[in-house]
């Protein structure tokens, strides 16, 4: 499975012939890639707002895969996705993209949608994208990467997540400011269990630059075995099972 993340949360996930891009948003200052040079085969979108779907209306060709609130907004606003069937799925669900099997957890977050009218787009989520659909049967040989969308530190990951849903790499939000910072970041990697936490939403606006040496530190503190993962913007990770 290969990782790469253009910055802020939008990261591109490989695995064996199936293409996921998550949050398409390429307007941050960790990447200078043309959103168009990507050609997934799914979107998945963990919320509604603007620097999470910025830019989605170039990927229309792609199935799509959000809460059905966010999928029906997004079909009516942007591009012919309707055409490729949107994907509305909700917290719990599993459903397979292709070689992909892709769960929706739990977010603590808001997700009104930036309009003059304040839609909603349902609730927020994250994503455990895995080879091998999820049991509860532990399997060392299904390597999982969980994408936890906008959210503060949440008992779900270390009660549900990390336990069942086994990720052995996890993207955690540690701006601050919106988001958990790299305190509650480097907890939350503690307690789902991963091998690998790499940093994202960070240093996009003022109001969320911090120091990834803190995130460093602070998961170094908890006793952890997690290896610290600071990608550079359009840097590749490849995650072996």
């Amino acid at each position: 499975m290969d990782l790469t993340w253009y910055g802020h949360s939008t990261w591109h996930v490989s695995l064996e012939d199936t293409d996921l891009l998550i949050d398409p948003f390429f307007d941050n200052p960790k990447t200078d890639t043309d959103p168009e040079e990507l050609d997934p085969d799914y979107v998945l979108l963990t919320h509604g707002h603007a620097d999470h779907i910025g830019d989605v209306d170039r990927y229309e060709g792609a199935g799509l895969v959000a809460v059905p609130e966010l999928v029906s907004y997004v079909e009516d606003n942007f591009g012919d996705y309707d055409a490729v069937g949107g994907i509305g799925m909700n917290i719990g669900g599993t459903v397979e993209c292709g070689d992909a099997w892709v769960t929706m957890t739990q977010a603590a977050h808001t997700n009104g949608i930036e309009t003059d009218y304040g839609a909603s787009a349902g609730v927020p989520g994250g994503f455990v994208i895995s080879e091998k659909k999820p049991t509860q049967e532990a399997d060392r040989d299904n390597t999982a990467f969980y994408h936890a969308g906008d959210t503060s530190l949440l008992t779900e990951m270390r009660d549900v997540i990390g336990p069942f849903l086994e990720p052995d790499f996890a993207a955690l939000p540690a701006g601050d400011h919106f988001t958990m910072g790299p305190t509650q970041a480097a907890i939350a990697a503690d307690w789902l269990g991963v091998d690998y936490a790499a940093p994202m939403h960070y240093d996009t606006f003022p109001p969320i630059e911090i120091d990834t040496a803190d995130f460093e530190r602070e998961l170094k503190a908890t006793g952890t075995e997690a290896e610290a993962v600071i990608l550079k913007g359009e840097e590749t990770f490849t995650l072996d099972g």
